[in-house]
């Protein structure tokens, strides 16, 4: 009998019997909404030593070096090991079946395997920034696998068997199996097909524009729902170790950025639910506009002239939206800031999401709403534009995104559903119907015409904002070009986000760079979740045949002008011969019936030809690396004035010149 730490001591000789060897438990399996799997637990062996054992069998160094041998280890750090004052050590874990069977077969004393999962991504990087990783502990490190652990990640099993002093097993002593229990599945809102059209997008802007980082997302507006969301750069989570670990961040979440034009969409719901405006006011833009001692112009200076508030929004024409803005005043801006969700997390279940960062009200200063109100000063994450923009799309309602759509469990069965959330409505339906309506103008007659797909209605608004250097300074040369779409415009099922960070080369405009990844984001997505068409050749009436928009071809070679006349089912005639086209009739941005006739006027300039006759192009918007190829195709010279983007020429575009003449051409910088 013993009086004396009799607890402590009878606590520690139970230790010293037991063997005390864990059995994690099955992660559980992540589907898309239809059931395909996106992360799965697989089985493998772990090693693990019982030191006591190897020691009373003295083949220490013998079975570290076999063992060091097979699994590729540091042979005094595996003698360590086996050799440590506890009862239990692993050794390596998540081991090949190679080598498992190498271990069997050896039967070495005091060392011995056990079942361990190990997570398993099938689809290798297809939505790696929303499942995650998980580590050799069976735990969820990032992702979906870390935000839900609790569900996925199932409650640890034990193995215990009492052993004699000398680290014999007992027979017919305490063995006891605590088995393990499995995590939940998890059934997200992700859709495989629309994540594979989305990444399959995003790689080709991003490879082709050598961008330092991109994302993409899909969001369904009514429920709150995301589709698809990615990033890049991006990795494999099977072998994440492989790639930077920068190349895990989530771009779509995580990092913030000022969205320029994009951001117009919310300036223009807030003067429309305020009345300051209709789709039929006037403004009139003289090319810039004074905001105090500063001067605030539209790109190019170009001067819009009398315009509808309609047009302005096509144009995304500055001046137009700095008087928005400042007729709204700081207190309303505000509070529809807020309303839509801006400064703080939208709550999505992913980890590390950001806030975005906001001019404080306090400090704002007249500039400040100015700037705020055509799309800078302020930083938002993707996802918050998105989501702001989903609520235009959901009759003024803004949702709470969220990627987990039900758990259940192994046989089946729904333990809980995770349904729409409904945030607040910041503005009314009539107003967003209107917007929706106005946002199909932007695509259809504005910047975002390479948006357009035929056959639906779509709506949306380009960006193309300077990126800010680490001292606050706009950088020069560095742009985050962007586009957001809704479609059908009508009755929106999918909002789509597009943004490109620094994207090399020219263009570099959100309607050249992030527009066209979008419309085939959305044509391919509105296809395969058989949204039909919104007219059907051959069951239309005549005064009912459908109209397309006449895209832009001048200074295009005719082969590829032909081809985007013929996707949106016109037919070309072709006058002249040349290179490249220098006058279309009619004109961009103009509408005829699908299968009228666009004629197409070549230069007549002959590169093997000398002396001959050439067609000035029209140069303006240009590039003077985009002007002196064009004009070096033509065999003409340049004499430049200025940088930045061409404004002006001489001569004007369609005079009649000889070969090797020279043409004067000004450039002024982009604001």
């Amino acid at each position: 009998m013993q009086f004396v730490k009799g607890a402590e001591l009878s606590e520690k000789a139970t230790q010293n019997r037991m063997r005390d060897v864990p059995v994690e438990s099955k992660r559980g399996i992540i589907y898309d909404r239809n059931g395909r799997e996106l992360a799965i637990s697989i089985s493998a062996d772990s090693v693990y030593a019982i030191p006591a054992e190897i020691k009373r069998s003295q083949t220490e160094q013998e079975t570290a070096q076999k063992l060091s041998q097979v699994l590729g280890l540091d042979q005094e750090n595996t003698l360590k090991k086996i050799t440590a004052n506890s009862s239990f050590e692993w050794i390596k874990r998540q081991i090949s079946p190679e080598q498992a069977q190498q271990i069997r077969d050896m039967k070495l004393a005091g060392i011995d395997l056990t079942e361990e999962s190990r997570r398993f991504y099938p689809k290798g990087t297809l939505a790696s920034h929303v499942l995650g990783i998980s580590g050799t502990d069976n735990t969820g490190l990032e992702g979906i696998d870390h935000y839900y652990n609790d569900l996925v990640g199932g409650t640890k099993g034990r193995i215990i068997i009492e052993h004699d002093a000398a680290g014999r097993e007992i027979p017919e002593a305490t063995h006891k199996y605590i088995a393990p229990v499995d995590g939940g599945n998890l059934i997200l809102t992700l859709d495989e097909t629309i994540q594979y059209i989305v990444e399959r997008e995003l790689d080709k802007v991003f490879a082709e524009r050598q961008a330092k980082s991109a994302a993409a997302i899909v969001m369904d507006p009514k429920t709150g729902e995301i589709l698809a969301l990615t990033s890049r750069p991006t990795f494999d989570p099977n072998n994440y170790n492989d790639s930077p670990a920068s190349n895990r961040r989530n771009f779509a979440i995580n990092d913030s950025y000022e969205p320029g034009s994009t951001m117009k969409i919310t300036t223009a719901a807030m003067a429309l639910e305020e009345n300051l405006v209709n789709r039929d006011t006037q403004f009139y833009c003289p090319g810039y506009v004074k905001v105090g001692k500063e001067t605030i112009g539209c790109p190019n200076h170009r001067a819009h002239g009398s315009q509808t508030f309609a047009q302005i929004v096509e144009n995304s024409c500055n001046v137009g939206f700095v008087k928005v803005g400042l007729d709204l005043g700081a207190d309303k801006y505000f509070k529809y800031l807020h309303g839509f969700g801006f400064g703080q997390p939208t709550g999505i279940d992913l980890p590390g999401e950001a806030k975005g960062i906001l001019v404080q009200p306090a400090n704002a200063k007249p500039i400040d709403l100015a700037t705020m109100a055509m799309g800078q000063a302020n930083a938002v994450t993707a996802l918050q534009l998105t989501n702001a923009v989903a609520a235009v799309a959901n009759d003024g309602k803004l949702m709470k995104p969220h990627l987990l759509k039900q758990v259940v469990d192994n046989e089946g069965n729904v333990v809980e559903t995770y349904g729409p959330e409904e945030v607040r409505q910041v503005i009314s339906a009539a107003t967003a119907k209107e917007l929706c309506w106005i946002l199909e103008g932007e695509v259809t007659n504005g910047t975002g015409r390479n948006a357009y797909i035929e056959g639906y209605r779509v709506g949306g608004k380009t960006g193309t904002a300077q990126k800010v250097g680490p001292g606050g300074r706009y950088l020069d040369n560095e742009y985050v070009a962007s586009f957001i779409g809704l479609a059908p415009s009508d009755d929106p099922r999918l909002v789509v986000m597009v943004v490109v960070d620094a994207p090399q080369g020219y263009p570099y405009y959100g309607g050249w760079v992030a527009a066209p990844a979008a419309r085939e984001i959305i044509s391919d997505s509105l296809r395969y979740l058989e949204v039909p068409l919104r007219t059907v050749e051959g069951n239309i009436a005549p005064q009912q045949a459908e109209q397309v928009i006449i895209p832009n071809v001048i200074n295009l070679p005719l082969a590829e002008a032909q081809s985007l006349m013929g996707n949106r089912g016109l037919t070309v005639k072709v006058v002249g011969e040349g290179g490249l086209v220098w006058q279309q009739t009619p004109r961009a941005g103009s509408k005829l019936t699908k299968g009228a006739q666009v004629i197409i006027s070549m230069s007549p300039y002959d590169k093997d030809g000398i002396g001959g006759e050439i067609t000035v192009p029209n140069l303006s918007g240009k590039s003077m690396k985009e002007v002196a190829r064009i004009l070096a195709e033509l065999g003409l010279h340049m004499i430049p004035e200025g940088h930045g983007i061409s404004s002006n020429q001489s001569p004007a575009a369609g005079k009649v010149v000889t070969q090797g003449s020279t043409i004067k051409v000004e450039f002024q910088p982009l604001e």
